[in-house]
């Protein structure tokens, strides 16, 4: 499959989100092809700070797969990764990251931290985007368009 065909999935989770009044960002994990997890932002629901969507989809593959090695795994998000959700990713190990818009704000990918650029980590994911970023972009915008509004 293609990375855009994994970003619509991340993008329907992003809905879901926007849906229940969470920041929408959605994301799915992959593993050879195959979806092991779908999650979206929670933060709200559950209040809790960590319950980003990509904290939320590792946790479930590591559930599904019994192990925090995520090394063969795909990670799509329709939002860049702040530092938090970036210094998970590094530890799982997950081997590449797909992300749908830049975060000038929070990003820690492309954006404000170039994770690539930082010298002695341990791991590196590979890092491709922006995929299907007008999309990705719209639901934020008009999430926070109408939250400007109330």
């Amino acid at each position: 499959m293609e990375d855009k065909y994994y970003m619509e999935l991340a993008l329907k989770e992003a809905k879901r989100a926007y849906e229940e009044d969470e920041v929408p960002v959605g994301c799915v994990i992959t593993i050879n092809d195959e979806v092991i997890a779908m999650t979206h932002n929670e933060k709200e629901k559950r209040q809790d700070t960590i319950a980003h969507a990509e904290i939320l989809a590792i946790k479930k593959a590591e559930e599904v797969l019994k192990t925090w090695h995520l090394e063969e795994c795909t990670l799509y998000v329709t939002l860049e990764p702040c530092m938090m959700c970036t210094g998970a990713i590094i530890h799982s190990r997950i081997k590449k990251v797909v992300y749908g818009t830049e975060d000038p704000k929070g990003g820690a990918l492309v954006s404000n931290i170039r994770l690539n650029e930082i010298k002695g980590i341990n791991h590196y994911p590979e890092i491709v985007g922006p995929v299907n970023k007008e999309e990705c972009s719209a639901i934020l915008k008009d999430y926070f368009k109408g939250k400007r509004h109330k």
